[in-house]
């Protein structure tokens, strides 16, 4: 089994994971929010994806703040539950999620 050494947390910047095969993986705060797997996000039980979409700069809009991680929490031995500051929280991140997830040159398929 694949499980974190060391998870690195910066609110505003993103996650880093060490993991035990000595893989590392670094997530930033945006796309950790894009690939939220909560059942609003992904669209389970028949319902249409809600996903986050990337902020665009907009020079007339009035001030939004940052997205960023409020608080990251375990959940068992499996997990972390982040909780955004764009009050959604229901996401459960599990490890091998975030494995699958992991955008690295040796992780991402080739492209043809």
């Amino acid at each position: 089994m694949i499980d974190p050494e060391h998870i690195a947390i910066s609110k505003s910047k993103g996650i880093q994971i060490d993991w035990n095969d000595g893989h590392h993986s670094s997530y930033d705060v945006e796309y950790l929010r894009e690939q939220c797997p909560c059942a609003t996000c992904t669209g389970a039980h028949g319902t249409e994806p809600q996903k986050y979409q990337r902020q665009v700069a907009d020079p007339f809009q009035m001030f939004k703040p940052r997205l960023k991680m409020d608080q990251v929490e375990p959940v068992g031995n499996y997990a972390i539950r982040i909780l955004w500051n764009d009050g959604h929280n229901t996401g459960i991140y599990s490890y091998d999620h975030l494995r699958r997830i992991c955008e690295c040159a040796d992780c991402k398929p080739p492209t043809v």
